[in-house]
């Protein structure tokens, strides 16, 4: 029997470092790469020291450039065309503090391109958009979101911004909709959505029907993921937190489950790894503190507190 042969798909990725030196590229793909110029807007660069020897070894430099956003800033650069064995071996080069991502070059094209591994870090201009945790509900000060964008905007009040968009009750596929036409004037370099607990409601009344939720979530997603890539915007998905089932169970109606909250949570973040999006797990700050949550699914505002601790040291 004949064996099949796999072709090798091609792939584009945009480099602003040492990737774009040939010496480097012999060295990781046994020889120089077809390439042509390209530039990034929306972005700048800034130094990031590498102790990986391998990786200092064949670049010849223990200090590397990532990518930040910023403004009217473009960053010059190239394409390569890669193989399949050529991007793995791109991935295995770069340290972990990078993360490959789908951006939109200045030209329109869309290209994969190393990106800092924390999304907050390197973000500038953020809009929230989700249901009514990420709203605030239950919290005079804001929620974690309102946290977020204090401590966001102090560390830069002139080039940092975040518009909070969440609207309470919001399911995955109402963000998804409403999304695109909220984004233009705001210019976000990064579209946080919080969303999804909604969608994992059953009600309360047997005899009522209605459509699973949770059966859209890869479809509400890759639309966001479609409509950040038109902006230009690093979509970052935020999964569900855990909550206190026994107080849930006739909430407006609905009732919440963490069985399916739990299924939610492997779903999202399941297609984050898929699609190369990246996914910050909210689960664990709240895990059995039923103490934290006003009724059983709505954070306190130390419950708030703890949940912005934790996004925060996502982002150092």
């Amino acid at each position: 029997m004949q064996a099949t042969v796999t072709e090798s798909r091609p792939h584009t990725l945009f480099s602003f470092g040492t990737l774009m030196d040939e010496r480097v590229q012999t060295a990781l793909f046994g020889q120089a790469v077809p390439s042509s110029p390209a530039a990034l807007a929306g972005y700048t660069t800034r130094p990031l020291p590498i102790t990986d020897p391998s990786v200092i070894a064949a670049s010849g430099l223990d200090v590397h450039l990532t990518l930040e956003c910023r403004i009217g800033a473009v960053v010059e650069g190239a394409v390569l065309h890669l193989t399949d064995q050529d991007l793995a071996a791109a991935d295995a080069y770069e340290v972990d503090d990078y993360v490959r991502r789908r951006v939109r070059l200045s030209s329109g094209e869309s290209a994969w391109a190393y990106l800092d591994a924390k999304p907050l870090r390197s973000a500038a201009r953020i809009v929230i958009v989700g249901d009514s945790i990420a709203y605030g509900r239950c919290d005079p000060h804001g929620g974690w979101a309102a946290r977020l964008a204090a401590t966001h905007i102090a560390a830069n009040e002139a080039g940092h911004r975040v518009f909070n968009l969440a609207i309470p009750g919001s399911t995955l596929v109402d963000v998804a909709e409403q999304t695109p036409a909220l984004l233009a004037p705001r210019l976000p370099d990064t579209i946080l959505v919080a969303a999804g607990i909604n969608d994992s409601a059953l009600p309360n009344a047997a005899t009522q029907s209605a459509p699973d939720g949770l059966a859209h979530i890869a479809d509400s997603l890759a639309s966001l993921a479609a409509t950040a890539h038109d902006h230009n915007a690093r979509l970052v998905v935020v999964g569900p937190m855990w909550l206190d089932e026994a107080r849930t169970r006739d909430y407006e109606g609905l009732r919440f489950t963490q069985a399916r909250a739990l299924a939610l949570r492997e779903s999202v973040r399941t297609w984050c790894d898929e699609n190369h999006v990246d996914y910050l797990d909210m689960w664990e700050p709240l895990r059995g503190h039923a103490e934290l949550l006003v009724d059983g699914l709505h954070p306190d505002p130390e419950g708030h507190r703890m949940l912005h601790q934790h996004l925060a040291s996502l982002s150092r």
